[in-house]
């Protein structure tokens, strides 16, 4: 069955003429002569769009339009008449029709405008079914854990959702999510947008590190046609897109200094210019921002700007690593252990004792996301139902456990605090002592050093190469 019109219009010989053109090329086509025939029918059906003639004879159109709209305000409406005044138009246009065509029509230009008010209700049917979507997946009790610092988070989160509830003017605070990679930023980041007031509005994202700095630079900020050699038509960027929404930056630790100015300018000016163009155009963004990095040690080494740094942490948000969150590794591998099970069609898979408490000993350097990936590659190796230990194929606990280092020789890695009173030794020289300690008991393998410094591996390889560890 095609796409449903109804053609409310009480020329008959015109009424018969669309029916039959629309008919031919794939649509379902219903028609009413008067106001009345047409909510009886409107009323009975399921239309996607309606073709309404403005004058009828017992009802003004634009009463008809009024009270459509009142029944289904998201179908589309196309306005005919023979009298083409522009203040009709406008009228028409204020009630909420799609668009507005002027007799004697022409088939063929009809067609064009349907199909084109048909696109936009399926595009925009499609983005609500999307952004239904992502609120479902998304909110506080995605945030799984009974540990008491993921209830603090939580906490945090409502508090601040509160807030920008209660706020009268301007735009909310910009908030910078900071932890290891793996321990659900990105959660949080959407359960700020979905359980807040902007939870109908888009909620964009995008990774800083997954692209090069050209084209996130257009990707943020879009550009105008020929900004460039292959900007043939002009795009519009995400923060635009994210008008009246949240704009979500992913590993903003890694964007360039050229990057670093524009998003200043945003953020101070609440203000967008395209590539390429020349006018400044106005947005309200909420900025949610998030990094695995320390961005103030980026700071310090010249490579993160410190008022952009500022701007972007107006409010701090702490995701505290699995291994400090005692009891929500077992609680989590069950969550995902019935996640997967429903994929795979495995009901009654079940943890052995055994694999239960390798979760609650494991380090989990690599947090949430590691323990999700595990706990799937389990379900899939398991024969039976019972996942046992041997099935998580994750490393043994003995590097979690306190080892006798002996001090480095001189030489062995990098420069060590020199033997003697550790008081005259500074900081830095502890901090570069213990990674070289750490390194020797690893043989330079940077992941198990990770493991025995309780940091990520991202974090120690920053360190290494900033105190010249070689």
């Amino acid at each position: 069955m095609g796409l449903g019109i109804l053609l409310i219009e009480d020329e008959e010989i015109l009424a018969k003429n669309i029916k039959r053109y629309f008919e031919r090329r794939g649509y379902e086509v219903l028609i009413a002569g008067t106001a009345a025939d047409g909510f009886r029918v409107f009323n009975q059906s399921e239309l996607d769009l309606v073709l309404l003639d403005l004058n009828l004879p017992d009802l003004h159109g634009l009463k008809v339009l009024e009270e459509i709209r009142r029944r289904d305000p998201r179908v589309k409406i196309v306005c005919v008449t023979g009298h083409g005044s522009v203040q009709t138009a406008v009228d028409a246009m204020k009630g909420g029709a799609y668009d507005y065509v002027v007799k004697p029509v022409i088939l063929s230009e009809l067609k064009i405008l349907v199909d084109k008010a048909l696109g936009q209700e399926r595009l925009e049917s499609a983005l609500s079914y999307f952004n239904a979507r992502d609120a479902d997946g998304s909110g506080l009790d995605k945030l799984i854990g009974d540990s008491p610092p993921m209830k603090r988070l939580r906490e945090r989160i409502r508090a601040l959702v509160e807030a920008e509830r209660g706020l009268v003017e301007g735009e909310p605070p910009a908030v910078l999510i900071c932890g290891e990679t793996g321990t659900g930023k990105e959660l949080v980041a959407r359960a700020l947008h979905f359980e807040g007031p902007r939870k109908a509005a888009p909620f964009i994202e995008i990774n800083c590190a997954a692209m090069p700095m050209q084209l996130l630079e257009t990707e943020l900020f879009g550009h105008e046609r020929g900004a460039f050699t292959d900007a043939k038509d002009r795009k519009i960027g995400l923060v635009e897109a994210a008008h009246g929404g949240t704009l979500f930056l992913d590993e903003i630790g890694d964007i360039e200094q050229a990057v670093q100015l524009k998003l200043l300018k945003l953020l101070e000016d609440r203000t967008v210019r395209r590539v390429g163009g020349v006018r400044d155009r106005t947005v309200d963004v909420r900025f949610i921002s998030a990094t695995n990095r320390p961005l103030e040690e980026l700071v310090r080494a010249g490579k993160f700007r410190s008022d952009l740094y500022y701007r972007l942490r107006v409010v701090t948000i702490d995701v505290p690593p699995l291994r400090s969150r005692h009891g929500d590794a077992e609680l989590l591998a069950q969550h995902f252990l019935a996640l997967h099970a429903r994929r795979y069609g495995r009901p009654a898979a079940r943890f052995s004792q055994r694999a239960l408490d390798r979760i609650r000993d494991h380090n989990w350097p690599g947090n949430v996301r590691e323990l999700r990936n595990v706990i799937e590659q389990a379900l899939l190796t398991a024969g039976g139902d019972v996942i046992d230990e041997a099935h998580l194929g994750v490393a043994s606990a003995e590097l979690l456990e306190p080892v006798a280092v002996p001090p480095l020789v001189p030489g062995d890695v990098g420069s060590v605090v020199p033997a003697g009173d550790p008081a005259g030794a500074t900081l830095v020289d502890m901090e570069r002592t213990l990674i070289g300690r750490a390194l020797a008991r690893t043989q330079g393998n940077v992941t198990r050093a990770a493991k025995l410094l309780g940091i990520s591996r991202d974090t120690l390889r920053y360190r290494i190469e900033k105190h010249g560890i070689g």
